[in-house]
């Protein structure tokens, strides 16, 4: 008889794991002809556009076939937008409490926060290319027109309750001038005097039959889109419990300040605070020293060290139509 080649016992065990483990991969990927279906991803579906959104109590058609197009691109952009639309939600929890009753009080209709919210993406700390600052994004010059200070060391851009209130001066005397909240919205975005100089040359008398710049026309959209987003955000694919919303940060008391000069991180350690934490609750200061030279006062917010700690089961929903709850 010829000799016959031992293969080695391990060798053999080797072999017949690589064979498995090929089939086992080859078979993850293998799909049968009638199971197409569940290789497709997940569908993506156009939000639903309606017919007419009310905005400040004025009702506006959307089916014209231009307004329709353009509110179909807010939506799209904010439906799909997810970090963005979802951080805008979570922040307006914490922030519409404090607006809306200003508004309220200063005759600006309650849509109004809804500018604010596109305005700066719920962020106090908003700065942006144009060094417009704040909720309300105002440049310094406007600003100090409409009542704020602002120094290196205090900006009431960041503000919330005083930026609140000088937007709404703002927009009270834009008012004045175009009688239409929608063409105010316009000018806060991109000036009066604009506004005004195409209203006379179009010989129209509402932004939105305006021919504007690309970003004020997008601007008037973004209003209606996002409120119609916030009035169901589930139905728009955005899916929130109370617990994932930003609670109020909790305010233990106001003290008044008039010192000519103070050390911010001071005063906080004094009242059992970190400067971070002192400046969440007021954004306004910005510097960790002040110089007061005319003993000017100033209201600033303590908050509740102990009930800092975040404890998402006690957030609560500002609007109930914002969760699943």
């Amino acid at each position: 008889m010829k000799n016959r080649t031992r293969i080695s016992p391990f060798i053999i065990l080797t072999s017949i794991i690589c064979t498995a483990i090929l089939l086992l991969s080859n078979k993850e990927y293998e799909q049968p002809e009638n199971n197409q279906a569940q290789r497709t991803m997940q569908d993506v579906f156009p939000p639903e556009i309606p017919s007419r959104v009310v905005f400040a109590d004025d009702t506006i058609d959307l089916t014209l076939q231009e307004r329709r197009e353009r509110m179909d691109k807010e939506m799209l952009s904010f439906a799909y937008s997810h970090i963005n639309t979802m951080l805008i939600i979570k922040r307006a929890n914490r922030l519409f409490p404090i607006v809306e009753p200003i508004l309220r009080e200063c005759g600006v209709p309650d849509d109004f926060k809804y500018l604010m919210i596109i305005e700066c993406n719920g962020d106090p700390e908003a700065f942006s290319p144009s060094k417009a600052g704040g909720l309300w994004q105002f440049l310094e010059k406007t600003g100090r027109e409409y009542g704020l200070e602002v120094t290196d060391e205090i900006d009431e851009r960041y503000h919330t309750e005083k930026a609140t209130r000088a937007a709404c001066k703002y927009l009270k005397d834009s008012y004045e001038i175009y009688g239409d909240w929608l063409t105010v919205a316009a000018s806060y975005n991109t000036g009066r005097a604009n506004v005004t100089k195409r209203i006379e040359r179009q010989k129209e008398k509402k932004a939105i039959d305006l021919v504007l710049p690309n970003e004020t026309s997008r601007y008037i959209f973004r209003l209606m889109a996002v409120k119609t987003i916030f009035a169901n955000p589930a139905k728009y694919g955005f899916v929130l419990h109370s617990s994932d919303l930003y609670p109020a940060i909790p305010i233990e008391k106001e003290v008044t300040v008039k010192d000519l000069t103070l050390d911010w991180a001071d005063f906080a350690k004094k009242h059992g605070l970190t400067f971070l934490q002192l400046r969440e609750a007021n954004h306004w200061i910005r510097r960790t020293t002040l110089n007061n030279k005319t003993g000017k006062s100033y209201k600033v917010q303590i908050p509740d060290k102990n009930a800092l700690r975040y404890n998402p089961a006690d957030t609560k929903a500002h609007n109930p139509m914002w969760v699943i709850d």
